[in-house]
């Protein structure tokens, strides 16, 4: 029994893979949001874009809420794979 819960070098590194992968994913999203929330800080700030103000607003509301689905599949796939592999 105590033989296997020790990881070869190759699952323990498929392991780190996964969770390096599932951080990218949320720098990704991250990306996004901070593309998105300049976009729409953007166009409130320009004069330019006066007639755009409702589309900058929308903006920003959608950026937070990238943001939040990008913290919350994190932690859920953290979880996940802490749980499948028992860490």
């Amino acid at each position: 029994m105590e033989k296997d819960k020790i990881l070869i070098t190759r699952d323990w590194l498929a392991i780190e893979r996964t969770k390096l992968a599932n951080e990218r994913t949320f720098l990704a999203y991250f990306r996004t949001f901070l593309v998105i929330l300049g976009t729409g800080v953007t166009i409130l700030k320009l004069e330019f874009f006066s007639d755009l103000k409702s589309y900058g607003i929308i903006l920003i509301i959608i950026s937070a809420i990238l943001l939040f689905i990008g913290i919350y599949r994190l932690i859920r796939v953290r979880k996940a794979i802490r749980k499948h592999y028992n860490l």
